[in-house]
């Protein structure tokens, strides 16, 4: 893996960890961080890490976009100011479609576009005092490109009534939202995640990546008519797999599957 500048990776027990990594301002993202985040979860996907988490150092997850950064790039040329917000998506897209399984880890405050990382993510947990909004609204702009995913997490009325309103909700309001999956105590965190990566490892390495692969399709790209043909033929494929050859005499021969530590 790379050296980075805004963020710090680490792989333990086959967890590959991504720490946002610029706790002076709460982690608000610029143009070097989003580079890196698209960067890292590209790279990263060649590993055999079991999951990724992501989460943030010091006292909160993500303030969303640097002020300062904003304003730079709001004075730009618009075709500089609309390379600066590809950035934005590309970003986003990486972690949404990493082949991996992804956790958000949400503390403190999670503003603005940090919402897309959090969103762009399989799974995201956060502590009850978490603080979340999109406000973007309140300073004249929408959150264009965080929009795919925040709408993917908690639906269309419920992205309205954040969006518009922009007003701060706590981890249990999220929860509720369906911005996260779970709120729990702050000192249950690390305790909720762990448990998600012990059922995480006893699942199968690729049939995890085609089961995102699989719902990508079926969630963005394919007809009902077209999922007749395409699902069929996936579950063939991987019944002859060899992952799913294991998987099959594994349960039939009452043991653990070779992928099970």
């Amino acid at each position: 893996m790379n050296m980075y500048t805004t963020i710090e990776t680490s792989m333990e027990n086959r967890v590959f960890t991504i720490w946002l990594n610029r706790p002076e301002v709460h982690n608000a993202f610029n143009t070097t961080m989003l580079e890196e985040l698209a960067e890292c979860f590209l790279d990263l996907q060649s590993t055999d890490a079991v999951c990724v988490i992501l989460r943030g150092k010091g006292k909160s997850f993500c303030a969303g976009a640097d002020l300062n950064w904003m304003k730079a790039v709001a004075q730009n040329s618009y075709e500089a100011n609309y390379q600066e917000s590809l950035l934005l998506s590309k970003c986003f897209y990486a972690i949404y479609m990493c082949a991996k399984p992804t956790i958000a880890l949400v503390h403190g405050v999670s503003l603005g576009g940090a919402n897309g990382l959090v969103s762009a993510c399989d799974l995201a947990y956060c502590t009850n005092d978490a603080s979340f909004s999109l406000s973007e609204v309140k300073i004249g702009i929408v959150p264009a490109c965080i929009s795919p995913y925040v709408v993917k997490r908690v639906g269309e009325y419920g992205t309205k009534e954040l969006m518009l309103t922009g007003r701060r909700i706590n981890g249990k309001e999220a929860e509720t939202f369906h911005l996260v999956n779970k709120s729990v105590p702050a000192g249950q965190l690390d305790v909720t995640v762990e448990e998600t990566i012990k059922h995480l490892r006893t699942s199968g390495p690729a049939a995890m990546g085609h089961g995102k692969k699989l719902i990508y399709e079926v969630t963005n790209n394919l007809s009902l008519k077209e999922a007749y043909d395409f699902t069929a033929r996936m579950i063939a494929d991987i019944r002859a797999s060899e992952e799913g050859q294991e998987g099959i005499n594994a349960f039939l021969e009452k043991r653990k599957p070779k992928w099970v530590e």
